[in-house]
């Protein structure tokens, strides 16, 4: 019995031994007479039965046809196109000052250059108090980021205007923050820090929740403008919108602002309060 299983075991591993070795030596066939023979590479002639690739353009090419360029030109890619788009940030009435606050960017260029226009201020009693604007060319060094030079105007009431050398940056940071960060260099030696953060909460697709911080920093003092060195201010609001379209947003809010050192002495030499809490109502649209 035993003997029977072993000469089965090895009739079977010679049938397999010799099945092997005639396929390894066809292929060495074939591999010598493909040596001997010209290789003919991928490609040349197409075959005769092969589907014309123009039989259903009805002969229109970029040079022939109803839809050809003429006069040299060139089909023009997505980021050579040029684009304008108008946004508004914030458009509020804050009930505690009385006062409608703005705070507008504008745009046009390519994707990878492009003329920004930023514009915020005051309006009270249908006068304008004060307003910063910003006239910057923005360039986009990455996917989501876009480096920003320019120049800054203030206009203040009671006070004395400014201008300024502007460097920032500006784009969405991880996490999904949108930063907008920007350096000021001024006469006689003035400089400042401004740097807004924005976050979206989805709580549906329509109603969202919007946390934003502003902070506000100064090289030296202007008395002119009763504004301190260091930190000067800070803007911490909750609003919570909602979006009828992407276009047209209502919402609510509150803010907590706060005046520091030198700048909060003089809010205090005018009769206000350095800390105070603001509720808002307004709306947020772009086209």
């Amino acid at each position: 019995m035993r003997k029977t299983i072993l000469v089965n075991a090895l009739n079977t591993v010679f049938l397999v031994g010799l099945s092997l070795a005639s396929q390894h030596t066809l292929a060495q066939s074939n591999m010598a007479e493909m040596s001997g023979n010209e290789m003919q590479a991928q490609g040349g002639d197409a075959p005769q039965n092969a589907r014309d690739p123009h039989a259903y353009s009805a002969g229109t090419t970029l040079t022939q046809g109803p839809y050809a360029l003429e006069g040299g030109e060139r089909l023009t890619l997505a980021d050579e196109h040029r684009f304008y788009a108008l946004l508004g940030d914030r458009f509020e009435y804050n009930e505690q000052t009385d006062a409608a606050v703005f705070d507008l960017q504008a745009w046009y260029g390519t994707t990878f250059n492009r003329l920004v226009i930023k514009s915020e201020g005051d309006i009270s009693d249908g006068k304008l108090e004060e307003n910063q604007t910003d006239i910057l060319w923005g360039h986009a060094i990455s996917a989501y980021w876009d480096a920003q030079l320019g120049i800054r105007s203030d206009y203040a009431k009671d006070g004395k205007n400014r201008q300024w050398l502007a460097v920032g940056l500006q784009g969405l940071a991880p996490y999904w923050f949108e930063l907008d960060m920007t350096a000021y260099l001024g006469e006689k030696g003035n400089s400042a820090f401004t740097l807004e953060a924005e976050y979206e909460l989805l709580l549906t697709q329509k109603l969202i929740v919007q946390p934003r911080a502003e902070i506000t920093l100064y090289g030296k003092d202007d008395e002119e403008n009763e504004l301190g060195s260091g930190l000067s201010s800070s803007a911490i609001g909750l609003r919570l919108r909602y979006e009828f379209t992407r276009q047209f947003a209502p919402y609510v809010g509150v803010e907590w602002k706060n005046s520091y050192g030198q700048t909060a002495d003089y809010a205090r030499l005018r009769g206000e309060r350095s800390n105070q809490t603001e509720f808002v109502t307004g709306v947020k649209f772009w086209f």
